[in-house]
């Protein structure tokens, strides 16, 4: 369902991206899954979530704060 779809990419967005919800909504999905695959590399191209690891990894590379 898109909602659920469009929560979980916010969620990560604001999270590890550190986008405010605004600028979530305002990104087009080329921009979004550009700076996605730039993050986690190819897995993401293909519809593969980060695992634990990437996700630790790109949390301590770009802090909430």
């Amino acid at each position: 369902m898109f909602g659920d779809e469009a929560a979980r990419l916010a969620g990560m967005a604001g999270a590890v991206l550190g986008w405010s919800p605004d600028r979530f909504w305002r990104a087009t999905p080329a921009e979004l899954a550009t700076v996605v695959r730039a993050l986690t590399g190819d897995a993401a191209a293909e519809g593969v979530p980060p695992d634990r690891d990437t996700l630790a990894r790109l949390r301590e590379a770009f802090p909430d704060g």
